[in-house]
């Protein structure tokens, strides 16, 4: 069992800016942690506090909006 925390982050990405982004890094074959999960939104200014904070009381160590 490994003793180093891997914190949990969830990112929240505009679908077509920061979304995007990733999407042609994945067609480049570059990787990011496992840790990181990716939520497509239509607009980061569509992320709202609420969902912020059902993020964090769900668990998740951080949370990542990008636009």
């Amino acid at each position: 069992m490994s003793d180093r925390f891997e914190p949990q982050i969830l990112a929240f990405c505009c679908k077509y800016c920061a979304y995007a982004a990733g999407d042609l890094a994945g067609s480049m074959r570059l990787n990011y942690p496992p840790n990181v999960k990716v939520v497509q939104v239509p607009c980061s200014g569509r992320v709202d506090i609420i969902h912020l904070l059902r993020v964090i009381e769900d668990g998740a160590d951080a949370v990542y909006v990008a636009g």
